[in-house]
């Protein structure tokens, strides 16, 4: 019955995947169950190369290594990321995998309140939380910058 009540009042958190990694998240109130999942996701990460690891890929307030670039190909943003520690990667893996496929303007319009709906942040320590939004507002710091070059080559 849970899991048919989740289905039918499940808001769009603004890609079907993040809507999807949200729901599966939910899925389980166990909070070993979700770190689980996000350390699986971690080994998905598509890699950027350390010649990448740049000062405007890094992500600030995070107490590990994160970079995040994303690249505009065909008017959607394809990402890429690393991240020294295992969960953070797995957070980031989140990230890019639930963003990925996302025209600059979709990903601006994603509200960080679906970082609350996938239930982490009750079992997250308040530095990898605060990582965890940190990497989100990068990636949309980066689509921003996307949006604005658009909108000047159509000027």
């Amino acid at each position: 019955m849970n899991q048919i009540k989740g289905k039918s009042f499940i808001s769009t958190f603004g890609s079907d995947s993040l809507d999807n990694l949200i729901e599966r998240l939910q899925s389980t109130s166990d909070p070993k169950r979700r770190y689980e999942y996000i350390l699986w996701l971690a080994k998905s990460l598509p890699l950027l190369s350390d010649d990448l690891h740049l000062e405007t890929t890094k992500v600030k307030g995070c107490i590990s290594e994160v970079y995040v670039l994303g690249i505009l190909l065909n008017g959607k943003i394809q990402w890429k990321g690393y991240s020294d520690a295992l969960i953070t990667k797995g957070l980031l893996a989140f990230l890019i995998k639930g963003l990925d496929n996302l025209t600059p303007f979709e990903v601006l319009s994603i509200d960080e309140k679906f970082i609350e709906m996938t239930g982490l942040s009750k079992s997250l320590t308040p530095s990898r939380a605060n990582g965890f939004l940190n990497i989100f507002l990068k990636m949309k710091a980066q689509a921003k910058n996307f949006s604005i070059q658009s909108s000047d080559k159509n000027n």
